[in-house]
């Protein structure tokens, strides 16, 4: 309806048809005699009365909301604008708009992940000849964005945080196991802890007794397969067999513990692929050009919430003027 709502304002005709009255009216002339002259029937003429005309006019004015609400009406009222990216060191997006020289644009706290995603459901608020850039760590779509104004990107990957993560063992070869935890790098750190109770990121399970009901974990590793009768119809991916269980997701496999770093190394990327949900490409900076024939998002434009005010405003004005009218 955006493109034809102007064909809804043919609605006003209705209130104009309900409060009109057609009401008879005898004209008459004034003469100085009318001794002379022949005898005439008097004139009746039929005119037009408005009746209720606040009441008409609340109702004209609240066809004339619905029909811009149900079409979305955007007017482009913003201009040259820069998009933040949730968690963009602000020090270095400050940098970025000095050089850019955008230092008077709007800033826009993007609140979702995906500042392009954003951008199509708002890109009709934007006057023709703004320009916009995009700070932070904007994810790389699979299609490249296409937007009606000029685009410049500039991101920056963010850091990988330095977390710890509680992993318990509990199995007779705990040393190879604790010498796998100990040989991985990098941001994540692995305590390992042989306490079976409490809540934990990773169980190696690896006896053949039963595990405490306290124990939780998302994933386990068992390395005895009687402790889990869920693995008796297991599926398999990789070497690895797994199933679902009241604990949680239970892995097995008949290589564990590993024998080496290859293994180890095998054991760790097929953990962290498949457990673990994928971290987003970073797009690279670049400029995108402006493209005439980009459709923007059929979403609900900045002037919906206003309209919907609006739309209540005259709705309890127009019932208080016929509530009114009745008595």
């Amino acid at each position: 309806m955006n493109t034809l709502w102007w064909l809804g304002l043919g609605l006003l005709a209705l209130p104009v048809l309900w409060h009109r009255q057609r009401r008879q009216r005898i004209r008459q002339e004034l003469l100085a005699t009318a001794r002379f002259l022949p005898r005439a029937d008097p004139q009746q003429l039929r005119v037009w009365r408005w009746t209720e005309r606040l009441l008409l006019l609340a109702r004209c004015l609240l066809i004339v909301a619905v029909v811009a609400w149900l079409a979305d009406l955007v007017l482009p009222w913003r201009r040259d604008a820069v998009l933040i990216a949730a968690g963009t060191d602000s020090v270095w997006a400050e940098r970025q708009i000095k050089q850019a020289g955008l230092y008077d644009a709007s800033w826009v706290a993007v609140p979702s992940g995906d500042p392009f995603a954003w951008l199509a459901r708002h890109d009709r608020e934007w006057r023709p000849d703004a320009r916009l850039l995009v700070l932070g760590n904007v994810p790389m779509p699979a299609m490249l964005p296409r937007s009606r104004h000029r685009v410049e990107v500039r991101s920056k990957a963010a850091a990988f945080a330095s977390t710890e993560q509680r992993v318990v063992v509990v199995s007779k070869r705990a040393a190879q196991w604790r010498t796998m935890f100990a040989a991985l790098d990098g941001p994540r750190r692995y305590k390992v802890d042989d306490a079976p109770d409490g809540a934990a990121e990773l169980v190696v399970w690896d006896v053949p007794q039963a595990p405490p009901a306290s124990l939780r974990a998302p994933l386990w590793w068992a390395g005895d397969e009687s402790s889990f009768p869920e693995l008796k119809k297991a599926a398999q991916a990789d070497g690895i067999r797994y199933a679902d269980s009241a604990r949680g997701r239970v892995w097995a496999s008949n290589a564990w513990p590993p024998a080496g770093p290859q293994a180890a190394r095998r054991l760790f990327e097929s953990w962290q692929r498949l457990h673990y949900a994928p971290v987003p490409y970073t797009m690279p900076s670049q400029s995108i050009a402006p493209t005439a024939s980009a459709t923007p998002s059929q979403s609900s434009g900045a002037l919906r919430y206003l309209l919907t005010l609006i739309l209540l405003g005259l709705f309890a004005v127009e019932r208080i003027l016929a509530h009114a009218s009745r008595r």
